[in-house]
């Protein structure tokens, strides 16, 4: 695994976070503590807000949350022994024992485990409990762990990350899961998103033909500010509602879990509904459900209050105040 972004010391990004966390009068920054995988640990949960993104222009519902008889029969349930398959689009994927896809979700975290997918999240994405899970062939049982749920069941872990299901893949070997809303994705056997050779950071940059130099997210789908919002003294979103939507939050970033990206006001804020989410120079972020792909700016400039945001935090092509 490429590390060379992540070689801080634990130490170093500890003193650099207690270095940001008063610059917007935010008291607390996430991301910087470490646990065992596989150690249990209180889940907390966004609730039904925790749903991974939306269709543009689906008139309010979730993408990827099963509705109707599309839910139908789906609950949590154990895995059985784990297995490996070999997929044409995503190289190797992760199954159970009847060779369901697993997959795991971007706003849930690993270090520590925490699940944030539940109430209508966990209907669209069933959690997979733990109290049956083994390792088979390709999968190191190392990796293997579990984390409490808000109702008490034990989901499993690999890796760390929570794992689920998706309501929607009605075959075994089916991947309909994969990318729905920009933050779920297939588990690979080491519990990293499958088909992600690129290994990006939680936050990066890269050079935009017409743009320059933009934020990227983990998945490599372009950052953007909304000119609503408000920084000073502290964070504060004006996209809430439908407005969410379109423009799903981006989750707590670890500090040195970022390249390229300016640190001085790096943290993250608590939405009025619970939900975590992380700011640039103190600017709350987003992506947009319209990017269907990695390079894709189709927010730029939307309703003239979108743009993708520079390294520093700015709106790149805003107006000038």
């Amino acid at each position: 695994m490429k590390t060379s972004w992540r070689s801080a010391s634990i130490v170093a990004s500890a003193v650099a976070v207690l270095a940001l966390t008063t610059a917007c009068g935010q008291e607390k920054a996430d991301g910087a503590g470490a646990q065992n995988v596989g150690a249990t640990v209180p889940a907390g949960g966004y609730g039904a807000d925790a749903g991974g993104g939306y269709d543009v222009g689906s008139g309010g519902t979730q993408d990827g949350q099963a509705g109707g008889a599309d839910a139908a029969g789906q609950a949590a349930e154990g895995a059985g022994k784990l297995a490996v398959s070999e997929n044409a689009e995503l190289g190797e994927v992760l199954t159970d024992n009847a060779g369901r896809t697993l997959y795991r979700f971007d706003q849930d975290t690993a270090e520590p485990p925490k699940t944030n997918c539940d109430g209508d999240c966990a209907a669209a994405w069933p959690p997979v409990l733990s109290d049956d899970a083994s390792a088979g062939e390709g999968v190191d049982p190392s990796l293997l762990g579990e984390v409490t749920r808000p109702d008490g069941t034990k989901q499993l872990t690999v890796g760390g990350w929570p794992a689920y299901r998706y309501a929607k893949d009605a075959q075994p070997g089916d991947t309909n899961g994969q990318g729905v809303g920009g933050t779920w994705y297939a588990l690979a056997p080491d519990g990293k998103k499958a088909n992600t050779a690129s290994d990006l950071p939680g936050l990066s940059t890269r050079k935009d033909p017409k743009l320059g130099e933009i934020v990227v997210d983990g998945n490599g789908m372009t950052v953007y500010r909304f000119m609503k919002d408000e920084a000073w003294p502290k964070p504060v979103s004006a996209c809430v509602d439908a407005c969410l939507d379109k423009w799903p939050v981006v989750a707590p970033v670890a500090v040195n879990d970022t390249k390229g990206v300016e640190k001085k006001g790096l943290m993250t804020f608590t939405r009025p509904d619970g939900a975590k989410q992380q700011t640039i120079d103190c600017w709350p972020i987003y992506t947009f459900a319209g990017d269907k792909a990695p390079g894709d700016t189709n927010g730029q400039g939307v309703g003239g209050t979108w743009y993708a945001v520079s390294p520093e935090g700015k709106p790149i092509g805003a107006p000038k105040e």
